[in-house]
């Protein structure tokens, strides 16, 4: 009987010893290459922060052209290539009562008012709040500025005040401000820093270009 219980406890240990032996080799191996087993790169690869937030800003009237565009990287190296990216963000939102987009591999975050269409675009795994503060701030900052009257004729006889306050929001793709109070007084301060003989002649080839606008428009 004492012959059965020892070898029972051979047969006992030597398990738990090939059972260690597995868990040790298991802890001990090297995670899978990519392309070993069938494993590809997608989930080895991590998506590093970037302070370059936003790809683009645009303004679209409701005809879909452009009223005003800054693109901050090359994903639409020509003029031709960012018409047609345009277009088609405008033919994919401008019916559509959402606020945010997949579209060409970017995420686009957009609002409307009365005869125009805000964009802000950043890539497919950006944080759509971080590029929504930048559309809102924008927004807020144009209906401060216009004296809530944000529509085409208005925005187009203050581009100037336009491109000042997208620059103190957005630089080079890195958001720098989201309080539109705070690029408001910043605006206000860089106007009051032309020269009265800058702003005048500023005024007269903002004047010339309104009227020669609105005669083909006629």
């Amino acid at each position: 009987m004492w012959k059965y219980h020892v070898l029972l406890l051979i047969i006992l240990l030597t398990l738990v010893g090939w059972l260690f032996d597995s868990f040790i080799s298991c802890v001990a191996s090297p995670l899978p290459t990519p392309g070993e087993f069938g494993v590809t790169t997608s989930i080895f690869s991590v998506v590093e922060p970037s302070l370059y937030t936003v790809k683009a800003v645009l303004i679209l009237d409701n005809d879909g052209d452009r009223l005003y565009a800054k693109y901050y990287d090359d994903t639409y190296p020509t003029v031709k290539e960012q018409k047609a990216f345009e277009k088609n963000i405008f033919n994919k939102t401008h019916r559509t009562d959402s606020e945010i987009a997949l579209l060409e591999g970017l995420t686009v975050v957009y609002k409307s008012n009365i005869d125009l269409f805000f964009y802000v675009i950043g890539s497919s795994h950006e944080n759509e709040l971080m590029l929504m503060a930048v559309l809102n701030c924008l927004f807020d900052s144009l209906s401060q500025m216009l004296r809530k009257n944000v529509e085409r004729r208005a925005l187009l006889e203050n581009m100037e005040g336009l491109f000042l306050a997208v620059d103190e929001i957005v630089d080079g793709g890195v958001i720098l401000e989201s309080d539109p109070q705070q690029v408001v007084h910043r605006v206000a301060l860089r106007g009051d820093d032309v020269p009265l003989t800058e702003q005048t002649v500023t005024q007269v080839l903002q004047s010339a270009k309104e009227q020669i606008k609105w005669s083909l428009l006629r």
